[in-house]
């Protein structure tokens, strides 16, 4: 019957009778639980309580009888006035042992305890009487003859302890009864357990493990001679081996595809900006040069001028979008030489004195020294100065501030580099646009090509650095071009 049935159902049979069995061991622990908080609470109700009641019944009649003994021999007030104090407590010890009588016998065992109290006092209460008059015969005689009574009193009280004492001890021998029963019902309980539990594991190494070795034995992966080998683990392993390859050909893919759409973009770029180059630029030298002849030839009035003047911006607003794509589908290649980016710094400075004095830009370099000197093109990393400047004016306007500041720095993973940092005081660059201002074609100007930016970050990867934006709204923007230390092969040229 056992071999018929699935190895499922093997597992789930004998995992619920583990359960169940602790189950049951959990009902027992909690049936012991209550039976023993029942227990421990009737103790403490009934004859933990009495007990105690009777315990102090005896103390304070103990001290009673102390006090009449040291007010017989010096008369001193202030042994009443203690006995007073006992006298209430025994009586309220009394109430107490009456409240916690639980059956006629006890309740007749203190109602006889209170009788021959007051009996107690009004001899007691005489030979206080007899001492304060001056009958100290009388009052000795008296005091004799009450200790008989104070002896029965006592008897009572300490017959009333006693029966509690037995009832605590037959209580106790309840409490171990129940604890060996529970002892052994656990022990079948867990005898149990194991026996069910060594049915799962060889159920598990037999029907589960057994084919997981063959498989990793398969794969021929695994130290299968090793015995400390944990076959789950070593196929968890192998699992998410596999499907790390799988999500590193899923990236690969996506990457190839993205390769792929950049491709197009730039093969239909190319295409697009040779068109242009051949259709549009000898027009435009030509145009440009019959404008220029105008300009010196004829006697034209301030509006001819000014209207010549914007047919000259336009035009060489055509003619820089135009370079602009050709640029970016046919980067030339750099020209390497050894140069400080300090210098390339003032020779943009230079370039750009007209263009930030129209837009009354003011320019603060911070520069300790000049920075050391690198391989690089300083030609192509001019353009991306100046292209980063003519930016921050268009965003600042009138009366903005360019602070570049200068420094060497080392970073992880790439050692030792040089940075060149623009912040402008401008409106910044919006959330929302700031993961997509280096893409191509992207611009948030109404007449942008969207393609200075993203040539000026293709000019520091080719050059083995980086160019990173920081902005918040209303606190402009800040460039930070990186460009590394280290040696870097640009065909026969190092970096270093």
């Amino acid at each position: 019957m056992w071999k018929k049935l699935s190895l499922q159902s093997r597992i789930f049979i004998l995992l619920g009778a583990l359960i169940l069995t602790a189950m049951a061991g959990g009902l027992v622990t909690v049936w012991h639980t209550d039976a023993i908080d029942s227990l421990v609470t009737d103790l403490i109700n009934q004859n933990v309580a009495s007990y105690q009641a009777a315990e102090r019944l005896e103390s304070a009649l103990l001290r009673q009888k102390g006090y009449v003994t040291y007010f017989s021999l010096d008369q001193d007030p202030e042994w009443l006035r203690h006995l007073e104090e006992y006298h209430q407590d025994f009586l309220a010890w009394l109430a107490r042992a009456q409240a916690s009588a639980n059956n006629p016998f006890m309740a007749g065992l203190v109602a006889e305890i209170g009788a021959s109290y007051r009996k107690y006092q009004e001899g007691r209460d005489q030979v206080i009487a007899y001492y304060q008059q001056g009958q100290h015969q009388a009052g000795a005689e008296l005091h004799r003859q009450l200790r008989q009574q104070f002896q029965e009193l006592f008897q009572l009280c300490d017959r009333f302890k006693l029966i509690h004492e037995r009832r605590i001890a037959e209580a106790k021998q309840v409490s171990r009864f129940q604890a060996k029963v529970i002892t052994h019902t656990a022990l079948v309980l867990i005898t149990g357990i194991a026996v069910l539990g060594l049915l799962l594991g060889y159920t598990l190494v037999k029907q589960i493990l057994g084919p997981i070795r063959e498989l990793l034995r398969e794969t021929n992966q695994a130290d299968l001679a090793n015995p400390a080998l944990n076959e789950v683990q070593a196929l968890s392993q192998e699992v998410h081996t596999l499907r790390e390859g799988v999500d590193l050909a899923h990236s690969q893919l996506k990457r190839s595809q993205v390769t792929l759409v950049q491709s197009e973009k730039l093969a239909m770029v190319g295409k697009l900006a040779a068109g242009v180059a051949h259709s549009i630029r000898n027009p435009l030298t030509s145009v440009k040069m019959r404008l220029y002849s105008m300009r010196r030839h004829l006697n034209l009035t301030p509006e001819q001028q000014e209207d010549l003047e914007v047919i000259s911006q336009e035009i060489r607003h055509i003619d820089t979008i135009v370079r602009n794509f050709l640029e970016y589908s046919r980067p030339p290649k750099l020209k390497m030489q050894q140069i400080s980016p300090s210098t390339v710094v003032d020779w943009a400075l230079t370039l750009l004195r007209p263009r930030l004095e129209s837009f009354q830009v003011a320019v603060t370099v911070q520069r300790r020294q000049p920075l050391p000197e690198i391989w690089a093109d300083p030609d192509q990393l001019k353009e991306v100065l100046v292209n980063l400047m003519v930016n921050a004016c268009e965003a600042m306007g009138k009366n903005g501030q360019i602070t570049i500041i200068e420094e060497e720095d080392f970073l992880a993973g790439i050692g030792r580099v040089v940075q060149i940092r623009l912040q402008d005081t401008g409106p910044g660059v919006p959330p929302a646009i700031q993961d997509k201002i280096f893409q191509p074609f992207f611009s948030s100007k109404e007449e942008g090509t969207g393609l200075g930016l993203s040539i000026a970050a293709r000019i520091m990867e080719e050059h083995g650095g980086s160019i990173q934006m920081e902005s918040r709204p209303g606190q402009g923007a800040a460039f930070i071009l990186t460009l590394p230390l280290r040696k870097i092969r640009y065909g026969n040229h190092l970096n270093s």
